[in-house]
């Protein structure tokens, strides 16, 4: 079994452009990703999906720089551009990640992951159907044929730019599996797309990070509820 992890990045931003090279710690939000899911278990390919925009050539580099494979595609069909990536790296199961989540933890992505491959045959398995966990471990495990019919069939430019909405609005369709938590996780946002997103999950890595090791979502949860005022750092912003 194929199991591939696409990770979407682009340089262009309209509230923090070129978020995903700015120098996090020792290196760039797209390396501390990258570092990430490395470990998540039972992965067989990591695949940068980025446009084929002369901005992105930043993006082209570091992934080069950081010997992980590289799809470049449509800057607005980005579900045209998962597809292609993933039919070129010969997929069974495709693992979405964004490049905006340096927290992106992988043993939540594992449990997506297995929960995804456990049980009865499902089409669609995600943390981001009931919202659990922050904002940031967000982890979509599809298959290739899924992801197949939705590039087919989808039509909307939200469908289009978002790429599984098609799968999850579809469940006459789809088979789809909530993976929740039960450890009742306040409603942090370690996803980064504003200044504010920038100084909290500064601070976190200030304070958690060092090299070689790879800190938990459950090390960052601590250290939230240690710093009760970190929390309103970015809790005002909106999800676009």
């Amino acid at each position: 079994m194929n199991n591939v992890i696409i990770i979407q990045a682009r340089m262009g931003s309209t509230r923090l452009p070129g978020k995903v090279l700015k120098t996090l710690a020792d290196k760039t939000v797209l390396a501390h990703v990258i570092d990430r899911v490395k470990c998540v278990k039972e992965v067989t390919e990591i695949v940068i999906a980025t446009t084929a925009g002369l901005q992105d050539d930043p993006i082209a580099s570091e992934a080069k720089r950081l010997g992980v494979n590289l799809y470049r595609g449509s800057e607005t069909d980005v579900l045209s551009r998962y597809y292609e990536a993933a039919a070129e790296a010969r997929a069974d199961t495709v693992i979405r990640i964004t490049s905006d989540c340096p927290l992106i933890d992988p043993e939540v992505s594992s449990r997506v992951l297995q929960a995804y491959a456990a049980g009865e045959p499902c089409d669609y398995a995600s943390n981001t159907l009931e919202r659990t966990f922050p904002r940031g471990l967000d982890t979509e495990v599809f298959s290739f044929e899924s992801l197949a019919i939705a590039h087919n069939e989808a039509q909307t430019s939200h469908d289009r730019e978002h790429v599984t909405p098609y799968l999850y609005s579809n469940k006459d369709r789809f088979r789809c599996r909530s993976v929740v938590s039960d450890e009742g996780i306040p409603d942090y946002r370690w996803t980064l797309d504003t200044p504010e997103d920038w100084e909290l999950i500064r601070r976190l890595y200030e304070a958690l990070y060092e090299p070689g090791r790879l800190f938990t979502w459950r090390d960052a949860a601590e250290l939230m509820s240690l710093n009760s005022d970190w929390a309103s750092i970015n809790s005002h912003i909106q999800q676009k």
